[in-house]
């Protein structure tokens, strides 16, 4: 299978090493290794439906970024002989990209300066993108962070969801129900304006950052998702899975708990960069963005519970009913110290 695709790349197998690579959960991955090494993916075409629309956005970010910033280490797809970003055979869709070397990718944040550099990358790849036209990028997920979307979903998945799964639902039921003015907050914010059109990643994990042996960050991986968006993806995003030392299928919900010094490694690391970038606006709601992104991967979660697990991978039954109840404690803890982080370590917020 892969023999024919690297082949359109001129690269002879006999000459490499290919092994699985990486824990992503959508694309499959192998490294292929050899006098050069390189990252090879399938594109999972159930989740993005329109490959090209991922090709044409990295061509035009590479071409600005190539102009604009030199230096900046863009991981962009490799071309074939023909000239294309795209592999395709019968086994499906393919890209190549150069592989990092001497560096270094995580699953989760263990110190301080992971967190803080990790948010300096995803800041440092909006701001390099300040002034690009968002609108020219296509949604390679359509309303893929649209809470309002998600929400109706959530209450189309409570009618068609069979009495017994209702029952051992009703506590998150009742918490979705509880917090929903994160998404009257939301609804708020996407009509009035007030938040501007950015170039974000929206898949901020610590997982899409590479790493030096010093724990510097060198780059971000894994920009399929790239597409106009409002910042509160980014870090939301980071907030949800950098904060709480429990991943979000820990079934133990006295382990999840916030670490404010995490909270200020991700404050501190993006605005490092986005600093001068982001209005007063925007960083008034900070904290929001963590509120909004683990509120919605409960209603995620929760949705697929409902609805008999269709999306999300499950091992055992009930796995994503314990992902829901999961995000929403943390979301609990979140707002639990949200007035000390803001009146104590971080009034600027505010400002």
């Amino acid at each position: 299978m892969l023999n024919q695709i690297l082949e359109q790349f001129g690269i002879n197998v006999l000459n490499y090493q290919i092994e699985e690579y990486g824990s992503g959960l959508i694309n499959s991955t192998w490294k292929i290794s050899g006098n050069k090494s390189y990252i090879l993916q399938r594109i999972n075409t159930d989740v993005f439906k329109q490959p090209e629309a991922i090709a044409e956005n990295l061509s035009k970010l590479q071409s600005y970024l190539n102009t604009r910033y030199p230096d900046y280490l863009f991981v962009a797809p490799l071309l074939t002989l023909n000239g294309l970003s795209l592999a395709v055979n019968k086994d499906g869709i393919f890209r190549l990209f150069p592989f990092i070397d001497n560096s270094t990718s995580i699953n989760s944040v263990t110190d301080y300066k992971q967190a803080y550099e990790a948010a300096k990358q995803f800041g440092k790849f909006t701001f390099l993108l300040r002034d690009f036209n968002a609108s020219e990028l296509r949604d390679t997920i359509p309303s893929f962070h649209d809470l309002a979307l998600r929400y109706k979903e959530f209450e189309k998945a409570c009618l068609n969801a069979s009495t017994a799964k209702l029952d051992q639902a009703k506590w998150p039921i009742s918490e979705v129900n509880k917090h929903k003015d994160i998404l009257s907050t939301y609804e708020e914010l996407k009509y009035s304006g007030k938040f501007p059109v950015r170039v974000i990643h929206h898949d901020a994990k610590i997982n899409n950052v590479l790493f030096d042996s010093h724990w510097n960050g060198i780059c971000l991986i894994d920009l399929d998702t790239v597409m106009p968006g409002y910042f509160i993806s980014d870090v939301g995003d980071m907030l949800r899975t950098y904060l709480s030392p429990a991943n979000e299928d820990e079934i133990d919900l006295s382990k999840i708990v916030v670490d404010e010094q995490c909270f200020d490694a991700i404050y501190k690391g993006y605005l490092s960069e986005m600093s001068n970038e982001l209005t007063s606006f925007e960083k008034e709601h900070f904290i929001y963005a963590g509120k909004f992104m683990i509120y919605m991967q409960a209603i995620r979660f929760l949705s697929d519970y409902l609805n008999g697990d269709v999306y999300y991978h499950t091992t055992y039954a009930g796995q994503n009913l314990n992902r829901a109840n999961n995000q929403l404690t943390l979301l609990n803890q979140l707002i639990k110290i949200e007035e000390k982080i803001q009146l104590t370590n971080h009034s600027s917020i505010k400002e």
